[in-house]
């Protein structure tokens, strides 16, 4: 599957970084291409400087807003990131079209922080534009939830949250839900936790595009996972998780071949790696509320078979029992088994349905100084406001 990414705002700009690695790592290891195109668009000059790998001419770069902010920033106020990226979309859709690549283009994938100002108000405005420009192409967005610390000392931060995730989740065909605070270490300075996040949230995606693209006849799979079944996966809210387990270096003249202790050991290191996906997933859910799930499994081809296929699809439907669940395989791996989980279609976020009661409550607070209101999502869901 080929992506057209596009990073808005700092934390969308950094992660849109990483997707150029992964690409960059792909095209060198493997000889595949798994995205079309990567574009930064930020209101903040100073934060797309600060790229690495996107180039640094104004087509995969974009500043908006220029006029507005004089190149610094839209301070926190997503409504003013909307209406910036309303003004200045034109510059982000001509980029797009004139993107060499942009024919073998699948899906586009929009990228940034629901908690800030430029992210957070552009997302929802360009995908609607795009769809409206592209309508035969899924549109996905991966929206990055504030961490904690923000949540509890910037009420602007949650409100901001609460506003791009209903607009996004109106325009969008998936929203990949990721929640900083889940890949937070303790023991690691700010921006060594900062570039360990933005590598986490994408390495999961790195053998589920590379899958539908191999050329190769040795790394192909049994089962091809390509672009077709992701998109019929990628639906509303959604989640991803990515759990490995190491595979042991056979020492030949003291292994016994076809022993049944190795039998054993195959299908734990399965479990092994799907109970970690299942429990490092982007954000905490609860699975039983998917009604669409998707595992895929890359390791070496002599470590895959149909019944360790069989054990990882029945934990999966016994966690997910209500969802239509796809698989794959990919034989690419060499000293590790890796599996992707992605549950897709969630019924319930607990997350977001919290971020909808907070801002509800403080606009009622503010507006009527009434108590805090019990109601379903779908009265909730139109108190919030919107940025389109």
């Amino acid at each position: 599957m080929k992506l057209f990414v596009i990073g808005c705002g700092q934390c969308g700009g950094r992660i849109a970084d990483e997707f150029c690695r992964i690409n960059v790592k792909a095209r060198v290891q493997r000889g595949i291409d798994i995205v079309t195109g990567i574009i930064a668009v930020n209101t903040d000059i100073a934060d797309l400087s600060g790229l690495s790998f996107i180039r640094r001419d104004y087509q995969h770069r974009i500043v908006i807003g220029g006029q507005r902010t004089s190149g610094h920033g839209v301070g926190k106020i997503n409504e003013l990131g909307a209406e910036v990226a309303r003004d200045d979309g034109d510059k982000v859709l001509e980029a797009i079209s004139t993107s060499p690549q942009f024919a073998e283009t699948d899906a586009f994938l929009l990228i940034g922080g629901c908690g800030g100002g430029t992210g957070s108000g552009a997302i929802p405005v360009l995908t609607q534009q795009l769809k409206d420009r592209y309508p035969e192409k899924p549109v996905y967005a991966l929206i990055v939830l504030p961490f904690k610390h923000e949540e509890l000392t910037e009420e602007r931060t949650v409100y901001n949250a609460a506003t791009c995730l209903k607009s996004v989740y109106l325009v969008a065909d998936a929203v990949l839900l990721v929640d900083n605070q889940r890949y937070v270490r303790k023991n690691l300075s700010l921006r060594r936790n900062l570039f360990r996040i933005n590598s986490s949230i994408v390495e999961p995606f790195y053998n589920l595009l590379c899958s539908g693209e191999e050329k190769r006849p040795e790394f192909i799979g049994s089962k091809i996972l390509d672009a077709g079944d992701i998109i019929q996966t990628l639906t509303g809210w959604t989640v991803i998780g990515h759990g490995k387990a190491p595979i042991p270096r056979i020492n030949f003249p003291f292994n016994i071949k076809g022993d049944f202790v190795d039998k054993v050991k195959e299908a734990q290191r399965g479990v092994k790696a799907i109970n970690e996906a299942i429990g490092e997933l982007s954000l905490r859910c609860n699975p039983k509320d998917a009604r669409k799930a998707l595992y895929f499994v890359s390791a070496p081809h002599h470590e895959m078979n149909v019944e360790l296929m069989n054990e990882l699809g029945t934990i999966l439907k016994r966690l997910a029992p209500d969802a239509i669940i796809g698989s794959g395989d990919y034989p690419r791996e060499k000293h590790v088994l890796n599996v992707t989980v992605i549950l897709s279609e969630l019924a319930y976020v607990g997350k977001i349905m919290d971020y909808f009661s907070r801002v509800i409550l403080y606009l009622a607070t503010k507006k009527r100084g009434a108590e805090r209101p019990q109601r379903g999502i779908e009265e909730a869901f139109r108190d919030i406001p919107s940025l389109l």
